[in-house]
């Protein structure tokens, strides 16, 4: 049982855990096809920092990126950078492609794209490499209590910008 399957017993969340073959930066796009699923109910949680270091968690959809600069303007900040590997590892307690925004090993601000909870329930990681939890954006919301912005943007279908730890 994952730290973040704990942390949603422990709040009475109602999920259903779904397990797909995990692919080495197969990201959302491998876990949508295994589970056949639409992409964009499969959230990415990815890690940015200020510029003053401090960690912010992002969740949003599998088919969108991030756009850092209206990231940067919600927040009141002056920029926003994807948060090293090891950094995001030490923060959440979760390895890459398995990092959970449920039961991280620190409480961190949470970020949401706004349009997620328009979805009636998506597919987010539970807490580890191939392990997604499908779960009500009404719970979501109730739990973590994320502050909700509109920073997607389209994906132009690489590594870049708005990736940053998007490995499933």
């Amino acid at each position: 049982m994952t730290t973040g399957v704990r942390f949603l017993k422990a709040e009475g969340v109602e999920f259903t855990p779904c397990f797909y073959a995990y692919e080495e930066h197969g990201g959302t796009r491998r876990a949508s096809q295994e589970l056949g699923v639409d992409e964009h109910a499969v959230i990415k949680t990815l890690l940015f920092q200020t510029v003053d270091r401090k960690p912010i968690v992002v969740l949003m959809h599998g088919d969108r990126e991030v756009s850092t600069k209206q990231l940067a303007r919600a927040l009141n900040v002056r920029s926003v950078a994807p948060c090293e590997v090891s950094t995001a590892q030490r923060l959440t307690g979760y390895s890459v492609g398995g990092i959970s925004p449920f039961g991280t090993r620190i409480a961190l601000s949470i970020v949401a794209e706004r349009t997620i909870f328009d979805l009636p329930e998506v597919f987010i990681n539970g807490g580890k490499r191939g392990f997604l939890v499908k779960i009500s954006t009404k719970e979501i919301d109730r739990v973590l209590r994320p502050m909700k912005v509109e920073i997607g943007i389209r994906d132009t279908g690489g590594e870049g910008k708005g990736h940053a730890m998007n490995r499933g």
